[in-house]
């Protein structure tokens, strides 16, 4: 019996976590249903890069140019991005319509560039059943609400990535509550993370802290820089390591040179492979100003690494404070952090076991076989 096919739409220019998640997904609903195939779409060029990685996965690609966009579009810069979106928008309006109308997928799940085949469906009639999957907290201003509630007329199932995005969604009456569904994110991969974690660390400082993400306002780096310009005062061999790239490297590494903490904190550039990271480092920070649910966060609880978190919105409040699972501080209250960070190093180390033993727990349910049992039963 022919299998019933699902599409995945996330055009991206930078690499982000949700990349992992598209690409997790669709390797869930391959490995796990007996009665769906995934096939990733590739717009401009974006997944030309995962490749080797889609290929052992089994995961297909479906090509909507044969040229290559993706390394002439601007990727940093909010101006300049923006109108690298437009770009993708306007060069894949009839590519996707006629993919969509040719091939009749059951479904299409669409993660980043939503407004693309929102439009679509709202305007034409296809088939296919369409599924927005929200990544990440989503700002509701007053015009996206009014959109969205006129867009999503035509919308099969909106997902969320926790339960708090889900409440606050639901109380915005934007879409019925049977539309409405909570899955999180597929971050766990076990056997993956477990063989990547034996990777060789190649760094020969082994005694650091360790932040990891997108080097943006979002995820407020600044904020870390600045407290530890004033732990330095009281452990002086204390070393950060911030791994990502993005439009704030310049000023981070400026702010770094005129604090003089050029021995205490290094940018690193994004890795493919964090985890020897997660596995080597004393402890993972997290600053954001908003996560839903944060990648790394969980990727850190899995990996058995201490969390020190912020209490933002959604993910680090859902999963860490609500669980008990590592040190919470108040978003951007410098004397708070300090504090915290105090306690974890003068704390017990049946307190940390405790701590990092919660983290785990709580960071299974995000394995790619709980996401593909959850999907399944949204898509069937």
């Amino acid at each position: 019996m022919k299998k019933k096919t699902i599409y995945y739409w996330s055009p991206y220019l930078t690499e982000i976590a949700t990349t992992k998640a598209v690409i997790n997904s669709a390797y869930a609903i391959n490995r796990y249903s007996k009665d769906y195939e995934a096939s990733i779409i590739d717009a401009v060029g974006e997944f030309e890069k995962k490749k080797i990685d889609l290929k052992k996965k089994k995961i297909n690609i479906i090509n909507l140019s044969f040229l290559n966009y993706l390394p002439v579009l601007p990727k940093y810069g909010r101006i300049r991005s923006r109108l690298s979106f437009i770009a993708i928008f306007f060069l894949s309006f009839f590519s996707l319509k006629k993919l969509l109308k040719k091939n009749n997928p059951e479904f299409i799940i669409i993660h980043l560039i939503t407004s693309l085949p929102l439009i679509l469906f709202y305007f034409f009639k296809f088939k296919t059943k369409c599924i927005l999957r929200i990544s990440g907290y989503p700002v509701m201003s007053k015009y996206r609400i009014f959109a969205w509630k006129i867009l999503l007329k035509k919308i099969h199932t909106v997902t969320c990535p926790t339960i708090a995005t889900y409440n606050y969604l639901l109380n915005l009456d934007i879409v019925p509550k049977s539309k409405l569904k909570v899955l999180y994110d597929p971050i766990i991969n076990v056997g993956e993370i477990n063989k990547n974690s034996k990777e060789q660390f190649k760094l020969s400082n082994k005694n650091f802290d360790l932040a990891v993400g997108r080097l943006t306002k979002q995820k407020n780096f600044d904020f870390l820089i600045n407290c530890y310009s004033k732990l330095v005062k009281i452990f002086p061999d204390l070393k950060l390591l911030i791994v990502g790239n993005g439009e704030e490297k310049k000023n981070l590494q400026k702010k770094i040179d005129e604090l003089h903490l050029e021995n205490n904190i290094e940018l690193i550039p994004f890795v493919e492979n964090i985890f020897p990271f997660f596995k080597n480092a004393n402890c993972f920070l997290l600053s954001s100003l908003w996560e839903d649910p944060g990648f790394v966060l969980i990727e850190a609880g899995f990996s058995r690494t201490l969390i020190i978190t912020n209490d933002c919105k959604n993910g680090p409040e859902e999963i860490i404070k609500k669980n008990d699972a590592g040190y919470v501080y108040q978003i951007n209250n410098e004397d708070d952090f300090i504090t915290k960070y105090k306690e974890f190093k003068s704390a017990k180390k049946s307190d940390l076991f405790n701590f990092k033993k919660r983290a785990l727990i709580k960071s299974k349910e995000f394995s790619v076989f709980d996401h593909a049992t959850k999907l399944i039963s949204i898509v069937n």
